[in-house]
């Protein structure tokens, strides 16, 4: 990148190197493993509890640090996306499913679980809003939780649940009300509850590492405490948070893709045919010309998010608009820079191959960008 970012003070930038030295110790070593394995260790997050990167915005009287800077989450993210590890989303964990606890927990339920989340032990978070026939229409979910009195009993199905067979607690949407398709309540899931069952982890294009799951749920007694909130409100909860899950993967995106490019650049500049280095070739300069030109305003427009998040200021709308254009921008930048690789980027052994794999969900997950463009032209008024 040809310019400085000035969003980060030094404080933040100590932060980052502390993290960067934890992942060259914990994680980079293991990657590959994790790849084959379909799952990282639980050990991991345990680590990761011990080192203050589960929930850093969490109070301290819970074990948390107190930093309600987003930029902390932000930088946890790229690092991840610089080291090309798509498996160990601590982005889900600590800024899309623990801020439902966070915000719409009461007293009792703060108590009990966010001292688990910070920690890791027996704290890892997932969020079920997902189902078979229910994509980004939330609306049309079939879980559903009847009010027993004493209790919610609940049925139904979630498919393609991040860390669906790591979580201890997962936060699960279902339908209250039948006559209202937009009548939930989010409902607390604990590993071991009487009728609740995982299947095992999907087999999937990209992101090998990261366990995600089918998840059912047979008479499922749930607690009265396990309720967040409203048992009615679960759906405004959701469009509430989904924002943040958005900036999330835009800020994930972006750090991907100058990945891409950084490890694009190197090659070209190594790589021989006809007797030059092929980044000596005009049509390899003009491409990464191009791709340099996107990341950089890419690059720009995710800052300016992050700023404005911070400040509260960040719209729907926005975020919206950004995820269908970096998740887009990413997938072409990964293509076109494979593309200079030749037969070894189709090689999994190369960096390059795994990102071209694992950045094709950008464009479905957190709302697919068809939705996301709707979502913006919406918001014009259209």
């Amino acid at each position: 990148m040809s310019f400085k970012r000035s969003i980060f003070s030094p404080e933040h930038e100590q932060f980052r190197d502390s993290f960067k030295r934890f992942l060259q110790k914990e994680v980079v070593p293991h990657q590959q493993k994790w790849d084959e394995a379909g799952i990282i260790p639980k050990e991991i997050w345990l680590k990761c509890g011990q080192n203050g990167f589960l929930v850093p915005a969490a109070d301290e009287k819970f074990g948390g640090l107190g930093l309600k800077d987003y930029r902390y989450e932000a930088i946890m993210t790229e690092e991840l996306a610089y080291i090309n590890e798509s498996g160990l989303v601590l982005a889900l964990h600590n800024s899309m499913v623990a801020p439902y606890i966070l915000n719409y927990g009461n007293d009792e339920q703060k108590a009990r679980f966010i001292p688990r989340i910070v920690s890791g032990d027996n704290g890892i978070l997932a969020i079920a809003m997902t189902e078979p026939g229910a994509g980004s229409d939330l609306a049309g979910m079939k879980t559903h939780a009847k009010d027993m009195g004493d209790y919610w009993l609940l049925n139904g199905s979630k498919i393609f649940i991040t860390n669906g067979n790591n979580a201890d607690i997962i936060i699960v949407a279902a339908k209250t009300d039948p006559a209202n398709p937009h009548s939930m309540g989010l409902f607390i899931v604990e590993r071991g509850m009487e009728g609740f069952s995982r299947g095992k982890p999907l087999k999937k294009m990209g992101m090998k590492a990261q366990d995600t799951s089918e998840l059912f749920f047979e008479n499922v007694i749930v607690p009265k405490k396990n309720l967040l909130g409203d048992a009615n409100k679960g759906f405004v909860y959701m469009m509430q948070k989904l924002g943040a899950e958005r900036l999330s993967l835009c800020v994930e995106t972006i750090a991907g893709a100058e990945r891409a490019l950084e490890d694009t650049l190197a090659y070209v500049k190594e790589r021989h045919a006809f007797g030059k280095p092929i980044g000596k070739f005009q049509n390899t300069q003009f491409k990464l010309a191009e791709l340099q030109t996107e990341v950089n305003f890419g690059r720009v427009y995710t800052d300016k998010m992050i700023e404005a998040f911070n400040e509260g200021s960040l719209d729907d709308a926005t975020v919206c608009g950004a995820k269908f254009w970096l998740t887009d921008m990413r997938c072409k930048v990964v293509d076109e820079c494979l593309q200079f690789f030749g037969g070894y980027g189709y090689m999994q052994e190369y960096p390059i191959c795994k990102m071209y794999l694992d950045a094709r969900i950008g464009k479905i997950y957190a709302g697919s960008n068809e939705i996301m463009k709707g979502f913006v032209a919406k918001a014009m008024g259209l």
